[in-house]
């Protein structure tokens, strides 16, 4: 049997029903984010897998802090929750796409899982998950689940079962194997030592500096507000939206990143470079497992800047990574130069769709056609250098010499 909890928004009342199904033994519901239904979603992650965007600290600071209509859909095996997907509902002009809590922030997603019971999970699961979805909110016209990782702790992810292609990013990760001494051997060590010292020469003349990790909410908050402001004006300088722009979405990072400080060790931490007392270098990580995971860094574009202060918080990163035991330190998504620097781990992410209506089936095909025109143009060298310096062209910057 199927147990719905139709919930019309994040603030209705639910109300059951039920329906047959084909799957054995399965029963599913699917209900606002309430604090019970946050304590059983966080129940499950106590013995299951999921990735950092879908830890309980992440669905219910983002619950509390966006305001967006809201959703978890969980499959109980005999009564036992198995597995569980928590989304938000969000509008793109007349469709209401239902994905993954914090949007483009969620990265290498894999949904709440009992690692027992992936073994057993396929189409048939997934496709009766979606289905009771739409079902129980018939205004949904499309589930589309993106930069979903194709495994996880080498255990498959379920919901590639449903209609997917590969996403337009890759994402980049270093193998830490050996230790950082064995892991510069076999990347450039000679010419990263070297310019480490250089800069190290460098900030100490400039007044000398610290790399700190805010382990207070008093320093989570000055690295978020530092973070936000270099983050706006690289942003502002390359022409591109800036994603972290919004209060709604501040107030989140600044709740997930607090609130993560009761848990030894924190599942999201903060780290900065700081020269003669301003912070120059911001990086926002999460642990998975034994995967340190970037989530977001940014620079100050200040008289420091040609000093590359991120490559030398990130040669910190990484060192201290390896000296916690971490086998992977990964960059997450975007193919960028400094991450090829260190990385021989690459990832092709998967985005899902799954259409619920007339037109939820024309907006998968224009999402599909979106991301083979994005992943033309990003793996194209000249077009996507173009594309970079009309950009900046259009937000009234200068392009550089290259880009001319």
């Amino acid at each position: 049997m199927v147990d719905a909890a139709r919930s019309i928004g994040a603030k209705s009342a639910a109300a059951a029903s039920i329906r047959k199904t084909a799957v054995t033994a399965l029963s599913i519901t699917v209900a606002s984010a309430t604090p019970e239904v946050l304590e059983r979603y966080a129940e499950l992650c106590r013995t299951g897998v999921f990735a950092p965007a879908q830890s309980p600290e992440w669905v219910e600071a983002w619950t509390a802090k966006a305001e967006t209509d809201h959703l978890v859909a969980t499959v109980f095996s005999r009564d036992r929750p198995v597995f569980a997907l928590a989304i938000e509902i969000v509008r793109a002009g007349p469709v209401r796409i239902a994905r993954f809590m914090g949007g483009s922030h969620a990265n290498g997603n894999f949904a709440a899982a009992d690692p027992s019971w992936l073994a057993t999970a396929g189409e048939a699961q997934m496709k009766a998950l979606t289905a009771e979805i739409g079902r129980a909110r018939p205004d949904i016209d499309i589930v589309a689940l993106e930069r979903l990782l194709p495994d996880l702790e080498d255990l498959a992810n379920p919901l590639l079962a449903l209609p997917h292609y590969a996403s337009p990013n890759l994402s980049l990760a270093v193998c830490l194997d050996g230790g950082f001494d064995a892991l510069l051997d076999r990347a450039s060590g000679k010419r990263k030592r070297k310019k480490h010292r250089s800069q190290t020469r460098k900030f100490e003349a400039a007044g000398g500096f610290r790399r700190i990790e805010a382990t207070t909410a008093a320093e989570v908050a000055r690295m978020l507000e530092a973070f936000f402001v270099m983050k706006e004006d690289r942003f502002r300088r390359a022409g591109i939206a800036n994603v972290f722009g919004d209060a709604k979405v501040q107030a989140f990072f600044r709740a997930l990143f607090t609130d993560a400080l009761a848990a030894n060790p924190p599942p999201f931490v903060l780290h900065g470079l700081e020269v003669d007392g301003k912070l120059r270098a911001v990086t926002g990580s999460s642990r998975s497992g034994k995967r340190l995971v970037c989530e977001f860094g940014a620079i100050a574009e200040d008289d420091l800047a040609h000093a590359s202060p991120g490559d030398f918080l990130f040669f910190d990163n990484i060192r201290e990574a390896c000296d916690q035991g971490f086998s992977v330190y990964d960059f997450s998504v975007g193919d960028e130069p400094y991450k090829r620097l260190w990385c021989n781990i690459e990832t092709r992410h998967m985005d899902v769709v799954a259409p619920l209506t007339l037109k939820g089936r024309a907006f998968a095909v224009s999402m599909q056609l979106y991301a083979r025109l994005k992943a033309f143009v990003k793996t194209s060298p000249l077009i996507w250098k173009l594309t970079k310096a009309l950009r900046k062209k259009t937000a009234g910057q200068p392009a550089t010499s290259a880009e001319d």
